[in-house]
């Protein structure tokens, strides 16, 4: 009886949704795309100062710069939630796997 290769299990979407809110980006990082955090950086960075620059001078600190945090939230939720995904096909596979094995019965070609 052969055993295929199971891949190894994804990252925790807690612990990624955990550094992405201590470390912008770094969910991102984590999860193997890069790229995709450093474009949220760079958004944060540039709506930071477009609010800043059109705000008016007496808005707080988080009010000046609103477009930033908005960009930040919505990395936070886009790193956690392709960690969901990717933990739920993890999932999904492995039953698929283990349900194949016991049955004998492979998928419809």
């Amino acid at each position: 009886m052969t055993s295929s290769p199971t891949t190894p299990a994804p990252v925790s979407p807690y612990l990624v949704m955990g550094a992405a809110i201590v470390l912008p980006g770094s969910g991102h990082v984590m999860l193997g795309v890069p790229a995709r955090g450093l474009q949220f950086l760079f958004f944060m960075v540039i709506l930071a100062w477009v609010t800043a620059k059109i705000s008016p001078p007496d808005a707080s600190f988080v009010g000046r710069h609103a477009g930033g945090f908005l960009i930040y939230a919505l990395s936070i939720l886009d790193a956690y939630k392709l960690a969901r995904i990717r933990t739920a096909k993890w999932v999904h596979n492995a039953r698929r796997d283990a349900d194949d094995a016991r049955s004998g019965i492979g998928p419809h070609a």
